[in-house]
């Protein structure tokens, strides 16, 4: 099968992350063990997700790592042209949930096996599928963990995030948070009676812009990236019950997108104390007032630029010189470099269609890509 086929294939299946993985590992697993590829299952708790990893070559160190998430974001509410699930051409771009996000990737890597098989790979070829990748990048880790206990080590990691084909050694971390804030009620015409919490929220709203500016202005910066801050993003408020009733409760959604030289403990520090003081002053005037703030996901950790010489020097080999960049968008790169491995993000496709309704990804981007898997088991069945 071609790269398009199993595109199509990948993207009929609906891995909204709320739903199932399943069906897809199971076609995944039977099209690789018509070729003889030995495949592992890894489960999420509840059975209903899967992680898939599976080993081309010889079982022996200083393979290829070759990852890809399987879920995709919702389409709901997104003005589709065509059905996000049914992968359609027109001008030479293939529409479909997930086909450049990240199914595209897979497509081309899972094409390529028929061919690696016949080349006797001196050393491996791994293909990682994760689950839930996209709400907190949480499948892969026991995954990483399984690779690295039970098999030799791989060399280098390879992200098919979209990239246009082009090397990513750097991306920012993410961690999503929930603040909610816990006011007295007053009837609105006897302020001094009550606290509202929307009012002690909007304190620390403008407290967490704040704290983006001092970032910037004390020169906590890193040009490789487009925002080259650490960059804090409230994304949803609720709160209130009448306008004449001052608000109970307020909660607000909110996200850290930290540099790999910052890190998320040192960022939030700031926060943290600002609402504790706050906290306390309120406190001073009602004890029943509280502040409290919790992770709604792990922290994705950052990918920073290092020990990365030989899955740089591979990049160089298979596409050849390249400028290398960095990105905000989170990755599962991350989570494979705190495990020692050696890892740079490179796939197909454009970011700017990720997520985006009538996502699509350039038949020009699959041929690139498949390309760079042609190289890719040339290079290791070459290999010294």
């Amino acid at each position: 099968m071609k790269a398009h086929d199993i595109l199509s294939e990948l993207v009929g299946f609906d891995t909204i992350s709320s739903a199932s993985n399943l069906a897809l590992i199971e076609w995944v697993e039977a099209f690789l063990h018509r070729h003889d590829v030995p495949t592992e299952r890894i489960a999420s708790d509840d059975g209903r997700k899967s992680n898939l990893l599976a080993r081309i070559g010889p079982e022996t160190a200083g393979g290829v790592v070759l990852s890809g998430h399987t879920d995709v974001v919702p389409v709901e509410g997104q003005p589709w042209q065509t059905d996000p699930f049914v992968l359609s051409e027109h001008d030479d771009r293939l529409y479909g949930r997930g086909s450049c996000d990240m199914k595209g990737f897979l497509a081309c890597a899972l094409a390529q096996v028929p061919q690696w098989q016949q080349l006797e790979l001196e050393r491996p070829i791994w293909l990682a599928l994760s689950y839930d990748e996209e709400v907190g990048c949480l499948g892969a880790p026991r995954m990483i963990e399984h690779l690295m206990q039970h098999h030799p080590r791989p060399e280098s990691v390879i992200i098919g995030e979209p990239t246009l084909m082009a090397p990513v050694i750097q991306q920012k971390g993410i961690t999503s948070l929930r603040t909610t804030v816990h006011g007295i009620e007053a009837h609105s015409s006897q302020i001094p009676q009550g606290i509202s919490a929307i009012h002690a929220a909007a304190r620390l709203i403008e407290r967490i812009e704040t704290i983006m500016g001092d970032l910037a202005a004390e020169n906590r910066l890193n040009q490789a990236f487009n925002v080259p801050y650490s960059s804090l993003h409230v994304g949803r408020v609720q709160g209130g019950t009448a306008i004449n009733i001052m608000a109970r409760q307020c909660r607000f959604d909110w996200e850290i997108r930290h540099l790999p030289g910052d890190g998320f403990d040192e960022v939030f520090e700031r926060f943290r104390v600002a609402s504790a003081e706050l906290e306390e002053a309120l406190k001073n005037r009602n004890p029943a007032f509280a502040i409290e703030t919790e992770r709604l996901t792990p922290t994705v950790p950052a990918l920073a630029d290092r020990d990365n010489d030989q899955a740089l020097a591979l990049c160089d080999t298979l596409l050849g010189a390249r400028e290398r960049e960095a990105v905000a968008f989170a990755t599962e790169g991350g989570r494979f470099q705190n495990a020692g491995l050696q890892v740079v993000i490179c796939g197909p496709g454009s970011i700017s269609q990720a997520h985006q309704p009538d996502e699509y990804i350039e038949r020009e981007q699959l041929e690139q890509c498949t390309n760079f898997m042609t190289r890719l088991g040339r290079h290791l069945a070459c290999a010294d």
